[in-house]
């Protein structure tokens, strides 16, 4: 890319291995022409129906009230809110391992500035038209065998570049994030490229 373009990564917040990826975007933009913008999808979505083992859909029914809440500050506040939400929710989550529920909803609004009062989304169907149609438009191009990072970039002759991933642990720093980056823009652009992948043999690495 020439020029610098916005780069979209569809995120569940639930998710530790897309939080990463978001870390890893977000150093890339500090070293390549590209400015990130962190979309919604929604892990709880994209399982309905389908059979899944008993822990994981205690974790998809309850998932359905941070995506909400992402949906409605979007709504009210912008995506710049949005980005600033993921990153409070995600320190919470992820880094302090807090326990998901209205009271984290409630310190990570407060955390950005917005009034903790707003959690009273997380519970409510108003969002859900809005949160189901930003899902359908992230997951469109890369099908639904895949979850979340889904990354939409800018291609020539204005087509989008979308695929999952990368799932990688550490997020890389500095030159090694844009490294990561161009590679995978060669891959992910070019006709016919389907798949690249790796038994993960290491958990989630937050540094």
């Amino acid at each position: 890319m020439s020029e610098r373009s916005t780069v979209e990564m569809f995120f569940d917040p639930l998710c530790p291995w897309a939080w990463i990826t978001s870390r890893w975007l977000l150093e890339v933009q500090q070293v390549r022409d590209i400015d990130v913008r962190f979309e919604v999808m929604s892990l709880s979505v994209l399982n309905e129906g389908r059979d899944v083992p008993e822990q994981y859909k205690a974790m998809l029914d309850a998932g359905w009230g941070p995506v909400r809440l992402c949906i409605a500050v979007g709504e009210q506040f912008g995506q710049e809110k949005v980005s600033a939400l993921y990153t409070a929710l995600g320190n919470r989550l992820h880094l302090a391992k807090e326990e998901l529920g209205p009271q984290l909803l409630a310190a990570a609004l407060t955390d950005v500035g917005l009034d903790p009062a707003l959690a009273r989304a997380a519970e409510s169907t108003e969002y859900d038209e809005a949160l189901r149609a930003s899902h359908e438009r992230g997951m469109r191009p890369v099908g639904t065998e895949v979850g979340t990072p889904v990354i939409h970039v800018p291609g020539p002759d204005g087509e989008t570049i979308a695929f999952f991933g990368p799932v990688v642990t550490p997020a890389p720093k500095g030159e090694a994030a844009g490294r990561l980056w161009d590679g995978t823009l060669l891959v992910a652009g070019t006709p016919g490229f389907f798949e690249l992948k790796r038994s993960r043999d290491v958990p989630p690495t937050f540094e």
